[in-house]
């Protein structure tokens, strides 16, 4: 199986009305567990608004961020563990049709072996 990231930019489910977000969230909701219940579900999550970020420097440093650099900033996402492509698409399907929003799906790349054996050993 494959490991697919779900996502869509912070922002993008701004044309919602506020009185919506209720049952957007019951949606949303209903399409992970449905994807618990397939046994494809890895994690999910919302992020909180690019203010509220920090930036770590290859020398440990921390400062406020977001880094000025990036333009685009996930708004939320979910990690599905599915057999293809076309899978991966079915849920981001749900997804979109649930948070009334367009998903970026993207393929994680394999673990190195040894990430994966350690994580065979538990």
């Amino acid at each position: 199986m494959t490991q697919y990231l779900i996502s869509f930019n912070e922002g993008a489910m701004n044309h919602i009305p506020q009185a919506d977000f209720p049952a957007v969230a019951r949606a949303a909701a209903a399409a992970v567990l449905d994807a618990i219940d397939a046994g494809v579900f890895v994690f999910a999550g919302g992020l909180l608004e690019p203010p509220t970020t920090t930036i770590v420097a290859i020398d440990g440093r921390i400062t406020p961020g977001p880094d000025p650099a990036c333009r685009d900033f996930i708004g939320g996402f979910t990690v599905v563990d599915v057999p293809d492509r076309d899978v991966a698409h079915h849920w981001a399907a749900r997804i979109a049709a649930a948070c009334r929003c367009a998903q970026d799906v993207r393929e994680f790349m394999p673990l190195p072996p040894e990430v994966e054996e350690r994580i065979r050993q538990g």
